[in-house]
């Protein structure tokens, strides 16, 4: 059976590398490629692939998480392997809850992303040693165990986002968002916007 697969990512140079390595494997076939999320959700649709690789940011609101969600409601739902520069615990959390299959960092050998990619393919869990680490540690710690969600909000205080502004991205009430800040600062332990942003960098939920 040949994998077909689309390949996301906004720069033109990892998208061509990656087109030559799984193309020079066996058995494995690139039927699309993607610049931005609304396209790989398009060609996921259109493409009748079976894995999207998935990268998380491209430059605008919209992310790889955002598109692995929309992706996984399709009928029928190609599998995604999110492969990226990123691994804070927000990043990883965010990608698994969306649906991925699998997380790979951009650093991982050739032979691991192919074998990952078969893995994913076949709707088998694809993680990086140092993610599953990761995620294990997150769940041994759900004292610091913030929510998609929850992440989500505090990154957008972190970018310097009002709680108004917060509501109208996530397309929630101003309410909702106290909530979620209340709930943030009751697991960190601290009482305040700033502070909240700074322990979940030092804790690695935020990059």
């Amino acid at each position: 059976m040949v994998v077909r697969i689309v390949i996301a990512d906004d720069h033109p140079v990892v998208r061509a590398g990656l087109r030559a390595l799984l193309e020079a494997a066996e058995g494995i076939e690139v039927v699309g490629e993607a610049g931005d999320p609304d396209r790989a959700v398009e060609l996921a649709a259109s493409c009748d692939p079976e894995l999207v690789l998935m990268d998380l940011q491209f430059g605008q609101d919209t992310t790889g998480a955002d598109a692995t969600r929309r992706i996984r409601a399709l009928e029928p739902a190609p599998y995604v392997l999110v492969l990226t520069n990123y691994d804070t615990d927000g990043d990883i959390l965010g990608a698994v809850e969306a649906g991925a299959s699998g997380y790979l960092l951009k650093d991982a050998p050739p032979a691991e992303l192919i074998a990952a990619v078969r893995a994913a393919a076949a709707g088998q869990s694809a993680l990086a040693p140092a993610i599953a680490a990761r995620l294990l540690e997150r769940m041994r710690s759900p004292q610091v165990n913030l929510s998609a969600r929850e992440i989500e909000v505090l990154r957008l205080v972190a970018d310097g986002a009002s709680n108004g502004q917060v509501a109208r991205t996530l397309h929630i009430t101003d309410a909702t968002v106290k909530s979620h800040l209340v709930h943030v600062f009751s697991k960190l332990g601290v009482s305040s916007r700033t502070a909240a942003v700074s322990a979940a960098r030092g804790l690695g939920v935020l990059r």
